[in-house]
């Protein structure tokens, strides 16, 4: 073969590939933006860790994340161990500041309570445990239900009442308590945050002849509504009857109006009062 053409043939592809090289170099600073894309390492869960866990070594792990770090993203585990857990954490998900009580706080229910708030237990009945919708973060409106104090006998029957709204669930679940008889049963718990004002009248409300009940709202749903109470009798009352006619009061006939004649005999004058003409009062 020619050496002439050898030559222009390698040439030629020494060319192409040095331009193919170029535009893919053009492409991939095209797709990321003309700079190279950071990367840095975050701490993270190394397993499903509950509410209130307190952090320790072997909770913690480390990820690579990419771009722009989350706000509050954690650099270095001491940072997170010795820290309690105040909402759930799934494995593998970066750990914030504001998934962590403050430094020196501890762990447990009491690490969760914000400031000026209480944590009050209720407790209510089987059904409401068993269907489960009780769980952290749920808000939920509290009734109460039972014979008002000082009239037992009362027309209306047992009365139901909503004491408080959009309250929020800090913790679900089950406690041992001492039935009449002093023997252990299990009780459903719930763990309500509430102002000290509504932690009064949840503990007035906790009283022996009044039942608790706990109703689901939609987190979204903030609004108070004026609820008024009701009564076992009313739930009986013929909704669609006609109302009754009050009866007509009694007519109050007007008191006859009074007059006078004056009499004159003589020097002697009398004078005689008359309801009516020719009756004499």
């Amino acid at each position: 073969m020619n050496r002439r053409l050898v030559t222009i043939l390698l040439l030629a592809f020494v060319i192409a590939g040095a331009c193919s090289f170029l535009v893919y170099r053009l492409v991939v600073n095209r797709v990321a933006g003309g700079k190279p894309v950071a990367s840095t390492r975050v701490v993270a869960a190394a397993t499903d860790i509950k509410l209130g866990t307190v952090l320790t070594a072997t909770n913690l792990t480390t990820v690579e994340i990419t771009g722009t770090l989350p706000k509050g993203a954690l650099l270095n585990t001491t940072n997170a161990i010795g820290r309690g857990v105040i909402s759930d954490l799934y494995q593998g998900e970066p750990i914030l500041e504001s998934r962590l009580a403050p430094i020196g706080s501890g762990g447990g229910l009491a690490a969760t309570i914000p400031n000026g708030m209480r944590a009050c237990a209720v407790k209510v009945d089987d059904v409401v445990g068993v269907a489960g919708f009780v769980t952290p973060g749920m808000r939920v409106d509290v009734l109460i239900s039972g014979t008002p104090p000082g009239n037992p006998t009362a027309e209306k029957g047992i009365e139901s009442r909503t004491i408080l709204q959009n309250i929020q669930v800090l913790s679900a679940g089950t406690d041992i308590q001492k039935d009449a008889e002093g023997k252990p049963q299990q009780v459903q718990v719930v763990n309500l945050l509430v102002t000290p004002e509504q932690a009064e009248t949840l503990s007035l409300a906790g009283g022996n002849q009044v039942k608790i009940q706990l109703v689901l709202r939609n987190p979204l749903d903030t609004k108070i509504a004026p609820v008024a109470g009701t009564a076992t009798g009313t739930l009986f009352a013929d909704q669609n009857a006609p109302a009754k006619a009050r009866p007509a009061a009694p007519r109050v006939q007007a008191a006859p109006k009074a007059f006078s004649i004056e009499v004159i005999n003589g020097t002697n004058r009398s004078s005689q009062q008359f309801g009516s003409p020719g009756g004499k009062q």
